[in-house]
């Protein structure tokens, strides 16, 4: 475990420092029972990062630290995490949460599981990853960078598969907005190959994840013409009219030399080390039955939040490319924050479940709405009545990075400027 700089380590029970057994009874947390959490929440406190201080106050009942917990660059983490999806966080992120509560081995569990970043960083640490996600996307991006073929294995599979094809099926004529024929040709080849294998392999699984994320982007290293942002799909009328706008038209690309040199990108920085096998589920955050009572040391996550992002729009080229019907994918969208409030409740109430007494939740809103709503405090009051208690509120401030400045987004004007996470440890 990581140790934090700064935190003295003298006297106490257990072995704890006086200012963490201090912070513990200000918890009313036992300190001889949650002595790691006791002390994390001391580290929070006397934080820094490139010599500035946290600041700590408490609001609305619930005490804030913030500070830069880790960097905002881009690219600063481990290359398997360079694959693009909507609304995810960096794997600075759950990397924070993982080094400081927990050892090699403890299961590590993301309800929400998007891309499966928490999932990637536990491996990476060598715990026993851990993933849920209402949309079968989730695993399909995340399980093979759990466990990676080699480069070799990659170049030698797609030696072997025919990308010459047929025509474009006429069905799939709006696709030419996004793509030169010929490349449409090889992407739809590569779609019936996986489509038709009646096993996927490690290696089929990793070329089908990287042309999921190839699908559509800003560069000559995804399949599509220029269209923004890299982590959707627009509509194909949309994507006409920024053709129009721009004056392009759809160029030809080599599927295969993309997948190869995505591949090799991913893998720069090596696979994860030995790590327990990982549990995927695909299903709703409130009732994960595969996992065992007790059985999550850390839940690092990030909800739907209010009505932001339709992830069922944004993912409609990537569940054709996959063969999943989107409109069968019950994705969870709340305008009313009341209703979002009782949806994180009922997924608080399988976590007291999975997690074990003293294990924590790091549970990841963001902002919305230009700050005026803080779904933290809604946070606090869904786990009311709940064998948790809430640690703080901890605010990772940071600058936008080029993705969130294509949008017109300057800093802290609009858009998601903060990581806003509520800790929460099980009594």
């Amino acid at each position: 475990m990581r140790a934090w700089s700064g935190v003295e380590h003298r006297g106490g029970e257990g072995g704890q420092s006086i200012p963490a057994l201090n912070a513990a009874r200000e918890l009313g947390l036992s300190p001889t029972v949650q002595p790691r959490v006791a002390d994390f929440v001391e580290g929070l406190r006397r934080f820094s990062f490139d010599g500035v201080p946290t600041v700590t106050f408490e609001q609305g009942g619930l005490c804030y630290f913030v500070n830069a917990f880790w960097t905002a660059g881009q690219r600063r983490g481990h290359s398997l995490h360079e694959i693009s999806y909507r609304a995810c966080f960096k794997g600075q992120l759950p990397g924070f949460f993982i080094e400081r509560l927990t050892e090699p081995g403890d299961r590590v569990f993301d309800p929400f599981s998007g891309r499966g970043t928490t999932a990637v960083q536990a491996a990476l640490l060598g715990r026993a990853p851990a993933a849920n996600d209402v949309s079968p996307l989730s695993a399909m991006l995340c399980a093979p960078r759990l466990d990676p073929p080699s480069v070799a294995a990659v170049l030698a599979r797609l030696a072997e598969i025919d990308l010459s094809g047929a025509a474009a099926d006429p069905a799939e004529a709006d696709l030419l907005a996004f793509y030169h024929p010929d490349t449409l040709r090889q992407i739809s080849a590569l779609r019936a190959w996986l489509l038709e294998r009646p096993v996927l392999d490690a290696v089929d699984q990793w070329i089908r994840m990287v042309a999921i994320n190839r699908l559509s982007g800003h560069s000559a290293g995804f399949f599509s013409v220029y269209t923004m942002p890299p982590n959707q799909a627009v509509s194909a009328g949309s994507q006409r009219k920024i053709n129009a706008a721009r004056g392009q038209v759809p160029p030809l690309r080599d599927v295969r030399a993309i997948i190869l040199k995505k591949t090799v990108s991913l893998l720069a920085d090596g696979a994860p080390p030995p790590h327990p096998p990982a549990l995927l589920l695909t299903g709703a955050a409130e009732q994960t039955p595969e996992l065992a009572d007790a059985s999550v040391d850390l839940i690092v996550t990030s909800p739907p939040f209010l009505d932001v992002v339709d992830y069922a729009g944004d993912n409609w080229l990537r569940c054709w490319f996959a063969g999943i019907d989107a409109g069968r994918v019950r994705i969870d969208r709340h305008r009313d924050v009341l209703a979002w409030q009782g949806f994180v409740r009922r997924g608080f109430q399988e976590f007291a479940r999975v997690v074990r007494p003293g294990g924590v939740v790091a549970f990841e809103v963001g902002e919305v709405r230009g700050g005026r709503v803080l779904l933290e405090r809604h946070v606090a009051a869904a786990i009311e009545g709940l064998p948790f208690d809430v640690l703080g509120v901890m605010v990772n401030q940071q600058s936008f990075t080029k993705t969130a400045n294509c949008w017109g987004v300057g800093n802290n004007r609009g858009g998601t400027n903060t990581n806003r996470i509520v800790m929460a440890v099980r009594r």
